[in-house]
């Protein structure tokens, strides 16, 4: 398993290795002790699992508050994603900005998206299946999103704006000079 920090280091890509013969393959996509070594030491309580119908589908800016912060770790099992992560740690050398990787059945990476940070993905093919595994539970009332397209983030999204999908609620999510950030540096 190979562990990559993005250019916000807190944020990790994750490689499996993986084993194949003539049978098929084997990949181990989670070891605990991997992700200690790398620095990040919480617990996983809850798996999720997603499907999106279609290319250009948009999901999030989301994270939660404290007492319910999660990290996340992300994988793409069917189709392919563009998986970003926002730094809304105030006080941060890194506030405000953004990492994203392309996770895809195919390339097997996972993101692991660390409390502090607002996640969200876009969809580039059909049908996308996406796992990913939480370190508190689900709380609604410690919901907390940005605008998807909130231009002081500035987030490349590799699909035309025009082409993208979102729900109400993440179309009118707060901007980031909207919100007091929960999180601190």
């Amino acid at each position: 398993m190979k562990i990559t920090p993005l250019a916000i280091p807190e944020v990790l890509l994750i490689t499996p290795a993986r084993h194949g013969d003539e049978r098929g393959w084997f990949s181990e996509t989670f070891r605990r002790s991997a992700l200690e070594d790398a620095g990040f030491s919480a617990a996983f309580v809850q798996d999720n699992h997603v499907r999106s119908t279609a290319r250009g589908i948009q999901r999030g800016l989301h994270y939660q508050k404290p007492p319910h912060a999660q990290d996340k770790l992300l994988r793409c099992v069917v189709g392919a994603i563009f998986d970003v992560a926002v730094d809304i740690r105030a006080g941060s050398p890194t506030f405000g900005q953004w990492v994203g990787a392309e996770l895809s059945a195919e390339n097997r990476q996972q993101l692991l998206v660390p409390k502090g940070f607002a996640h969200g993905y876009l969809t580039l093919t059909d049908a996308c299946e996406v796992l990913y595994k939480v370190t508190d539970y689900y709380a609604p009332e410690a919901e907390g999103g940005l605008r998807w397209s909130d231009p002081a983030i500035g987030i490349d999204w590799p699909i035309p704006a025009s082409e993208i999908t979102a729900n109400a609620r993440d179309n009118t999510a707060p901007l980031l000079a909207e919100i007091e950030s929960p999180f601190t540096y």
